[in-house]
C-alpha cells in the first residue's frame, strides 16, 4: 500500500523545516521506500509497518509541538508491488514522456 501523510506542529510558525526534519530521519532510517514532496511523504510498505511508521514520526513531533495535526491519505491495491515509482512510470507510458520532477 502507499500512504501520503504530512505532520504538522500547529505551534510552531511558519518555518517548519527544522521538525519536519526529525520525522523524515525516522522515515530514511525505516526500512520503507519511500518519497519525500514539498506538501508531504509517501511510503509503501505492509499496513503494519507503514501504520506503525506514521505513528513513530507523529510521536516524535508531540515531543516537540503541544499541538501536531497528523493527515493520512491511503492507496492501497491488492496485489500491487512497486507502486511508489510504478504509478509514476504507468503515467509517463501513456503520456509517451517523462514527466517534470
Amino acid at each position: 500500500m502507499l500512504a501520503e501523510f504530512s505532520i504538522v506542529p500547529l505551534d510552531k510558525g511558519v518555518s517548519l523545516s527544522e521538525y519536519v526534519s526529525k520525522v523524515i530521519d525516522i522515515v530514511d532510517n525505516s526500512d520503507l521506500d519511500y518519497q519525500l514532496t514539498p506538501m508531504g511523504t509517501v511510503v509503501e510498505g505492509d499496513w503494519d509497518e507503514v501504520m506503525d511508521l506514521i505513528s513513530d514520526c507523529h510521536k516524535e513531533m508531540r515531543k516537540y509541538s503541544d499541538r501536531v495535526e497528523t493527515k493520512i491519505i491511503i492507496d492501497d491495491r491488492k496485489g500491487a508491488d512497486n507502486r511508489l515509482t510504478g504509478k509514476i512510470q504507468s503515467v509517463e507510458k501513456k503520456l509517451g514522456k517523462k514527466v517534470e520532477k
